[in-house]
């Protein structure tokens, strides 16, 4: 028997993703869990509707990138090594980002990226 995830499995789990983010945030470590988030910011952007868009996945499935941000202020000072998405009150998505200082009262560009979920193998 073939393994097989429907694509509106997928999709599910890419609009879920989709519509409950509010905040993208660049911190210095890896959170635990949403209340982690706050003691390892270091700069927020908020999300509005149309900042992640749901596509085919590059190789299989499906996945949702989100747009760059510009000029996202710094908050607190450090070394940059993660970036989550989250809602108001739920970590989402925890992924790495190449590691770089960022000193408080400055402005930090957070690139496009995506999270691709892919059909099973």
């Amino acid at each position: 028997m073939a393994k097989a995830t429907p694509d509106a499995i997928l999709d599910a789990i890419a609009d879920a993703i989709k519509a409950a983010v509010t905040q993208e945030v660049v911190c210095s470590a890896e959170p635990a869990n949403f209340a982690g988030i706050a003691g390892v910011t270091l700069a927020t952007s908020t999300f509005a509707t149309g900042d992640m868009t749901k596509a085919n996945g590059d190789v299989s499935g499906r996945k949702v990138a989100q747009t760059a941000k510009s000029a996202v202020s710094i908050t607190a000072s450090g070394t940059a090594t993660h970036v989550v998405l989250a809602s108001a009150s739920v970590l989402l998505y925890v992924t790495t980002c190449t590691s770089q200082a960022l000193t408080s009262g400055g402005t930090v560009t957070i690139p496009t990226w995506k999270i691709e979920i892919a059909d099973p193998a």
